[in-house]
């Protein structure tokens, strides 16, 4: 078996120091050489096929090379399509920028060591966040402390780098109201009381249907948690009692899909008998039956947005815009009923 070419090796090689060697291959920011030196080592690392060893590249740069993508509860990478969506276009980001991802759930981020496994121990350079909790404690501190992190939702902290959409409740409700709906529920996609998107989101609908002079009826709306078998027993409590609404606006299009097969299980049309609308735009969005409007909401941008400023954040580097937000757009399908509108006219 051929053995492993040593920096030391290199450093003969090219006519140098073995520190020299380091810093040139690890980059090591704020050491300068000339250029001259720097193609020798280069050359030379190159013909005789070294390949750094990890350990010692973090030891000589102090970064790991890998960032963190953190999701509150790992079932949430089962059931939830966003997530996957992001998890994809942030792994692609990594990769092309020579970085690693580790996938990483923190279940109870009330607890002081929520965060000590990976921040602490030195596993990351840095995090993204995904939908962070309202309850988390040891996040506002770990941005305090400046550790590069990035969230994809808002904690509203004052020194948060995010990224976020901005419009998706207001232009599905808004919608659902200009197509003649008076009694629209509402099935969120989390519980409000400990994710801020979920709160944010149920509160522009109650926003939205004020603005439109329509009363908030709390027993139109239901919690959902995530999965679309949330969605389905969410609709099917709203189902045992009558009168039904005219539509359900749903947090997400997971929470859309099963909340359209209680519709369906209880001999109901949709969107005749009730209006569907989700968030998201998955991509079973437009194979449901009938086909699902919702709001996209950009998850791959979100995820490789969030990739670029936290490598930048790593570098040292700051943002031009702290807090991104993508316009979310309305896509029009049939289960929100304005094709049989435009029919009749």
């Amino acid at each position: 078996m051929k053995s492993r070419v040593t920096s030391q090796q290199v450093a003969r090689h090219a006519g140098v120091s073995r520190t020299t060697v380091s810093f040139i291959l690890n980059d090591v920011p704020g050491v300068k050489f000339p250029q001259e030196t720097k193609d020798r080592v280069l050359h030379a690392a190159e013909t005789l096929g070294y390949v750094p060893n990890e350990a010692a590249r973090t030891l000589a740069s102090g970064q790991t090379q890998t960032l963190g993508l953190v999701i509150c509860h790992a079932e949430h990478l089962k059931v939830d399509a966003f997530i996957s969506h992001v998890l994809y276009s942030l792994n692609e980001v990594s990769r092309q920028h020579g970085f690693r991802l580790l996938t990483e759930s923190v279940e109870d981020v009330t607890q002081p060591d929520a965060y000590t496994g990976l921040v602490h121990a030195k596993k990351i350079d840095g995090l993204v966040v995904v939908n962070p909790r309202l309850d988390d404690t040891q996040l506002p501190k770990l941005i305090d402390q400046g550790f590069p992190i990035v969230l994809i939702g808002s904690l509203k902290h004052p020194k948060e780098y995010s990224i976020n959409h901005v419009g998706s409740t207001r232009k599905a409700v808004a919608h659902l109201v200009g197509l003649g709906h008076k009694r629209i529920a509402h099935l969120t996609f989390a519980p409000p009381d400990s994710y801020s998107g979920a709160a944010n989101r149920l509160m522009g609908f109650r926003k939205t249907l004020e603005n439109a002079a329509l009363s908030f009826d709390e027993n139109l709306v239901l919690y959902g948690n995530y999965s679309a078998e949330s969605g389905y027993l969410a609709m099917q409590f709203l189902l045992k009692k009558k009168p039904y609404p005219s539509a359900v606006f749903c947090g997400n299009d997971t929470i859309a899909v099963g909340a359209m097969a209680a519709i369906h299980e209880k001999g109901l049309r949709i969107p005749q008998d009730i209006a569907v609308v989700g968030v998201d735009d998955i991509p079973m969005a437009a194979f449901t039956i009938p086909p699902l409007t919702t709001v996209k909401t950009h998850a791959l941008e979100q995820g490789r947005l969030a990739g670029e400023m936290l490598i930048s954040l790593i570098h040292g580097q700051t943002p031009e815009v702290a807090q991104v937000r993508l316009e979310a757009e309305l896509i029009v399908r049939e289960s929100c009923g304005a094709s049989l509108l435009v029919g009749r006219k």
